[in-house]
C-alpha cells in the first residue's frame, strides 16, 4: 500500500499516522509512505525558505487568501490517478469541494480535536486593546473581529514553528492555530487556551483526515474502510456539503462544524461572516448521521434565508479587490 502525502513535517506526521494504522488493521509493515512536493508546497517557498515551506506546515488552516484549495492537492491526485500511489491523505480542509475524475473520498479515520487554540496568551479576553493576532485565515481573522473589534488580527503565513517563532520575535501578542495540527506535531504544550467552537466556528473539516482513492480500486477502498470511523465521515461530509452549497472558497469566512449525538442525531453548527467582523450568522440544525448532506442542504437554505449568500458575495469582492 503506498500512501501520497505533501512534503511537509505535519502532512508527513499525519501519513505515517494513517500508515501505522493500516499496518496494525494488515499485519503487516508493507506501507510505503510516498512524499510529493505540492504546488502549494513550492508557492510557499516565496513566504518561508524553500526547506521551510517542505518541512513545515504550508497551509495552517487555509491558503493565503485568493489562493484555491487545488494548490495542496492536484499533484497527489495527479499521483492517483496515474498509478503512482494507491491512497492519498489530505488534511480534509485542503480538499476541494469537487474531487478529481475517478477519484473519491473513501474513509476516514478518528478526528483529532476540531477547536482552534490561542498562542502566547491565556485567553482572547486577557489581550489589551489593539493587540497584535496572527493567522492566516481569513475565517479566523472574521471571527476575531467579531468577538473583539479593538483587536489587530494580522496576517501570518509559514509553518507551525515558524509561526511559533514569530510570536516571540517579530511583536505578536498572541496567534490561533489549529489545536489537532499542535498535538499531531507533539506542540500542544504550546496552547495557551482552547477557543470556544460554538463561538469560534471551525473550518469545514479541521481535525479530519481525509483518505482519497480511485473510485474502482477496490483493494484501496477496503483498507481504508478498514480503518475509518463512520462518525468522523458522516461530519467531514455534512460540512462539505455545506461549504459546497454555499460556493464557500478560500476568501469565505465560513466555519462549519458537525458533531455526531445520540446513536442516530447529527448536529451541525454554521457561522458566516464579513471580514471586518461588522456583521455574521450562525445557525445550527439537528438531523440524522446517516444523511449529512440532506442536513447540509437544509441548513444551507436557512443561511440563505437569513441573507448568508449577501455576505458571503461581500466577502469575496472584498478579498478579490
Amino acid at each position: 500500500m503506498r500512501l501520497g502525502t505533501r512534503a511537509s513535517a505535519l502532512a508527513l506526521a499525519q501519513a505515517q499516522l494513517v500508515a501505522q494504522l493500516l499496518e496494525a488493521e494488515q499485519g503487516s509493515g508493507a506501507v510505503e509512505i510516498v512524499p510529493i512536493v505540492t504546488r502549494g508546497d513550492r508557492e510557499s517557498a516565496g513566504v518561508d525558505d524553500a526547506a521551510g515551506a517542505l518541512t513545515g506546515e504550508g497551509a495552517q488552516g487555509q491558503p493565503p487568501p485568493g489562493e484555491d484549495k487545488s494548490r495542496w492537492v492536484s499533484e497527489l491526485e495527479r499521483a492517483l490517478a496515474q498509478g503512482e500511489i494507491d491512497l492519498a491523505v489530505h488534511s480534509a480542509k485542503d480538499v476541494p469541494g469537487e474531487l478529481g475524475i475517478g477519484l473519491a473520498l473513501l474513509a476516514s479515520p478518528p478526528r483529532a480535536a476540531a477547536e482552534d487554540v490561542l498562542c502566547g496568551a491565556a485567553s482572547l479576553e486577557q489581550l489589551a486593546a489593539g493587540a497584535r493576532v496572527g493567522t492566516s485565515s481569513v475565517r479566523r481573522i472574521a471571527q476575531l473581529r467579531a468577538f473583539r473589534d479593538d483587536l489587530e488580527p494580522v496576517s501570518m503565513q509559514g509553518n507551525v514553528d515558524t509561526r511559533l517563532r514569530k510570536l516571540q520575535d517579530d511583536g505578536f501578542d498572541a496567534i490561533v492555530l489549529a489545536r489537532a495540527g499542535l498535538a499531531r506535531l507533539g506542540r500542544e504544550q504550546s496552547i495557551g487556551a482552547v477557543l470556544d467552537a460554538a463561538r469560534f466556528v471551525p473550518a469545514p473539516g479541521q481535525g479530519t483526515l481525509a483518505l482519497e482513492g480511485r473510485a474502482d480500486d477496490a483493494p484501496a477502498r477496503e483498507a481504508a474502510a478498514a480503518i475509518g470511523d463512520g462518525d468522523t465521515l458522516s461530519c467531514l461530509l455534512a460540512e462539505r456539503a455545506l461549504a459546497r452549497t454555499l460556493g464557500a472558497s478560500c476568501e469565505t469566512p465560513l466555519g462549519a462544524l458537525a458533531r455526531v449525538e445520540g446513536e442516530r442525531g447529527l448536529s451541525l453548527r454554521a457561522w458566516v461572516g464579513l471580514p471586518d467582523g461588522s456583521a455574521w450568522i450562525e445557525d445550527a440544525l439537528y438531523g440524522e448521521a446517516a444523511e449529512p448532506e440532506a442536513l447540509a442542504l437544509a441548513l444551507a437554505a436557512r443561511l440563505e434565508l437569513a441573507g448568508a449568500r449577501e455576505l458571503l458575495h461581500v466577502a469575496a469582492e472584498a478579498a478579490s479587490g
